[in-house]
């Protein structure tokens, strides 16, 4: 229970509290959301994925793993939100919802300053995190876009989408810069150490902004089951993919904990742009964030004790 009780001090709290502080600077001085969203997805964001594997301690092998592992989880929460969507008997549209609410998490603006605080001084497990995340682009450009439009979205807009990304450009030349043990000068490398220390900060405070208006009206059926299948059973079915391929320490706590995160607002956004029950999507962002405070904190500790 000590051990619980300094990861919620620790981790989850810094969180909220950031979180917080962006709703709460939002109400007041009212943001603007598409500066502040493009300076994390365009600046912080790739400086931070940069520092990340410039410093990782990532090898082939665990690349590997880490690969295997996404692809596998993608496949069996993609078949559960289906099943589970069927036997509901909802709707095209919310179906479509439902499924991106499953699949599709907040590995940037959440997990990345998670992982940050949980493997404080560890490369490895915050460079887990950046694969993860860059995974998680992907698949929201891909399965996320393809499932919000169904039958009507041209592939290639997916591939122009991630064509635009920074953030795998910055991976790549921070893996690249890495792998051939390239040093950078510190004129370099500090400005860019700064602006990723500043990321964890305005990556949070940019979620509560944008979490600052979403309303909550009640917890019904469809909701209801969004969390427990992102919440509760994504977990589930990630552990028993890490037991399954025999995955240990350091990569075994990032993929389980990254697993545990809560739906990504663009699942939201996606919902918005095609009327797939845009109210629903917005909820189960906003609660799926407030909820993850006690499953995130939950899955940490038990990554700890179990690997």
């Amino acid at each position: 229970m000590e051990v619980f009780l300094l990861i919620v001090v620790n981790v989850i709290l810094p969180v909220f509290l950031l979180i917080g502080a962006g709703v709460f600077l939002h109400r007041t001085f009212k943001f603007d959301m598409n500066t502040l969203s493009k300076l994390n997805a365009y600046f912080l964001m790739p400086a931070v994925s940069f520092a990340n594997m410039y410093q990782s301690k990532l090898e082939g092998g665990v690349l590997a793993d880490i690969l295997l592992f996404l692809l596998l989880q993608s496949a069996l929460l993609v078949i559960l939100s289906t099943g589970v969507a069927k036997l509901a008997k909802f709707d095209k549209g919310l179906s479509s919802s439902f499924k991106n609410s499953v699949v599709l998490i907040n590995s940037g603006n959440f997990g990345l300053p998670v992982s940050q605080l949980v493997f404080q001084g560890n490369p490895l497990g915050a460079s887990i995190q950046v694969v993860v995340m860059i995974y998680q682009n992907l698949l929201t450009n891909t399965y996320g876009l393809m499932n919000a439009v169904a039958v009507n979205s041209p592939g290639w807009k997916a591939l122009k989408e991630l064509a635009k990304n920074p953030v795998f450009y910055a991976v790549i030349l921070g893996w690249t810069l890495h792998s051939l043990d390239i040093k950078l000068p510190s004129f370099m490398w500090t400005p860019v150490q700064n602006v990723s220390e500043a990321f964890l900060a305005i990556a949070l405070v940019t979620l509560g902004a944008q979490s600052a208006y979403l309303r909550l009206t009640r917890i019904n059926l469809s909701l209801a089951l969004s969390l427990a299948c992102r919440l509760l059973m994504a977990p589930a079915v990630a552990l028993l993919i890490i037991f399954a391929l025999g995955i240990k320490g350091t990569t075994a706590q990032a993929l389980f904990i990254a697993s545990s995160f809560p739906t990504s607002r663009n699942s939201a956004v996606f919902a918005l742009e095609y009327d797939n029950h845009p109210e629903y999507a917005a909820q189960v962002v906003l609660v799926s964030t407030i909820f993850s405070s006690v499953t995130v904190a939950v899955v940490v500790y038990l990554a700890k004790i179990w690997f």
